[in-house]
């Protein structure tokens, strides 16, 4: 379960506290941006993957497009988030 010190936010499964999350910074050109990727629980014990974009430090909603590259970074950073890691990949993680 969450404790009381995790970041609380919205879903629409009501009110979830943050339990882990990363960042994957990415960039195209000139431009720079990030995709995250937090685990929330909710009061009920659910747990939930969310999947985000950032720009300039503000979290976006809409589609999260990852490369082959990013999904390899992606992957070697869930060792590092092992809630995460089973949350996305499973048991044998």
């Amino acid at each position: 379960m969450a404790t009381k010190s995790a970041a609380k936010t919205a879903t629409p499964w009501g009110a979830a506290h943050k339990l882990e999350g990363l960042t994957l910074p990415q960039r195209v050109g000139d431009k720079r941006f990030a995709s995250i990727v937090e685990l929330l629980e909710t009061e009920r014990g659910e747990r939930l993957v969310r999947f985000a974009y950032s720009t300039g430090g503000s979290v976006r909603r809409g589609p999260v497009t990852l490369r082959a590259r990013d999904l390899e970074r992606l992957r070697a950073a869930l060792a590092e988030h092992p809630g995460l890691a089973e949350a996305i990949l499973g048991g044998d993680a």
